[in-house]
């Protein structure tokens, strides 16, 4: 296995709206990401315009996992990962690097994501071993509302 890490780049896209259906949970196939307004070329063009930073994680040339961030808010948009490559900490990495570019390069000293409240999801243990913590709130989605604080 070797992986390599890099920023996202427009190329990415269908990629990664291909890899989004292939989640083990909270997995939005092209239809339901097109609903919510997310598309190969939306995709493509936050990634060209810097609206929507990323980095991706490749196993040769096959995608494996990304996470996305908005610059704006401090949102961590999305981190999804291939089934077969969970428990490896690429989804550690990935998440530290986004969370270090919204921090380093936009400013954020608070970082938000949605979460699922079920602590039977994955996800929910995850965050919270990292040091993410509830603010109480659901997202316009329904889900958990989780922030990061750096000490600094």
């Amino acid at each position: 296995m070797t992986l390599t890490y890099r920023p996202a780049v427009p190329e990415d896209a269908d990629a990664c709206v291909d890899l989004r259906g292939r989640t083990r949970e909270n997995a939005f196939s092209i239809t339901e990401l097109a609903r919510i307004g997310v598309t190969r070329d939306t995709w493509r063009d936050g990634i060209a315009d810097g609206s929507l930073p990323g980095h991706v994680c490749l196993d040769g040339g096959q995608m494996v996992g990304y996470c996305f961030g908005a610059p704006e808010t401090g949102e961590v948009v999305v981190l999804a990962l291939l089934p077969a490559w969970e428990d490896r900490g690429i989804g550690r990495r990935l998440l530290d690097r986004m969370m270090a570019d919204l921090h380093t390069q936009h400013g954020h000293r608070r970082l938000f994501l949605g979460c699922s409240a079920d602590p039977k999801v994955r996800s929910y243990g995850f965050y919270r071993y990292l040091g993410w913590v509830s603010t109480g709130q659901p997202d316009a989605h329904g889900d958990e509302m989780l922030e990061y604080v750096f000490a600094d």
